[in-house]
């Protein structure tokens, strides 16, 4: 297949070309040093440099590649700069991703896959909320003849700017390990995990399937426990708090209990859909890292070293 990823060279991007390396891929990117690490990497996927905020850009690319899938997960994603940026997270995360969907449809892609996340759901943020927008201009946009679909992330480890990288440089360099709350529980996959969610989403639309949000009933971590856990290793080093930043929550809702009527439930993945699910297969209760199965220290240590 001919699979074109809107911010490829970033974590999700180069995570699933390295899980499914079968396919042919284009990379649409602003960033040039992830661009570059990507052209390293991975030499033959073809990558255009530009931004989904420039619709004539992408009719541009998406008239070009003519891809049978697209993935979209270009996007703001750092919580502090999109409450400080609200404007611009708007004009990147809803604005952007409407311009993929128009060119989606204008050039007959069937299957377009969007890249959401936890903070989407009961959303407490500017980030979250763009998410939350996002995910329903793509569950608005599905039809018969152009599927469109959401996956709906947690965190993912080692991805790029998150904690764990800052955490085990913090060690290396013998810093202070810091935390914004030790009570905080967060949803953690791995990045070959959510490579397999989207291809699972991919996978469910070619079969005739749209108009869904899908997750996997992942497991939860306790935030201190994973600090402590780097700062135990080897020599012990100093764990500092520092405050919740702006838009954090405690704890992260996966599917919220609005969402309940809406789900279906088969095996370890959990669908939304814009339609009641009148069948028994639903979720229960709400999905949060505060309800989820905790994960046990060796599969901590497993997520922290690979």
């Amino acid at each position: 297949m001919r699979i074109l990823i809107t911010g490829g060279s970033g974590t999700i991007g180069k995570a699933f070309i390295k899980e499914f390396p079968e396919h042919t891929y284009y990379n649409i990117s602003r960033n040039e040093k992830f661009l570059t690490d990507l052209m390293r990497e991975h030499p033959e996927t073809k990558s255009y440099i530009g931004n989904i905020e420039d619709e004539g850009f992408l009719m541009r690319v998406f008239n070009s590649v003519k891809p049978d899938v697209v993935i979209h997960a270009a996007a703001m994603k750092h919580i502090n700069i999109a409450e400080e940026n609200p404007i611009q997270t708007c004009q990147s995360n809803v604005i952007g991703s409407i311009n993929v969907i128009n060119a989606s449809i204008m050039n007959d892609v069937p299957i377009t896959i969007g890249i959401s996340t936890d903070k989407a759901c009961s959303s407490a943020s500017v980030y979250g909320d763009t998410k939350s927008l996002m995910e329903k201009c793509f569950m608005e946009a599905n039809t018969t003849k152009n599927r469109f679909a959401l996956t709906r992330f947690a965190n993912v480890a080692h991805s790029n700017g998150s904690v764990l990288p800052f955490w085990l440089e913090s060690k290396r360099k013998d810093e202070p390990i810091k935390i914004t709350d030790p009570n905080m529980n967060r949803l953690i996959f791995s990045k070959s995990d959510a490579a397999k969610l989207i291809n699972k989403a991919i996978n469910k639309c070619d079969s005739g399937d749209g108009g869904f949000v899908c997750s996997y009933k992942m497991k939860s971590v306790n935030m201190f426990d994973m600090a402590q856990t780097i700062a135990y290793e080897g020599y012990i080093s100093e764990i500092q708090e520092v405050g919740k930043r702006p838009g954090e929550k405690v704890n992260e809702d996966l599917i919220s209990k609005e969402e309940l009527p809406f789900t279906y439930v088969h095996g370890d993945m959990i669908y939304i859909y814009n339609q009641e699910n009148l069948d028994e297969n639903t979720l229960s209760e709400p999905y949060s890292s505060a309800t989820a199965e905790k994960m046990t220290e060796e599969e901590i240590k497993d997520l922290i070293w690979p």
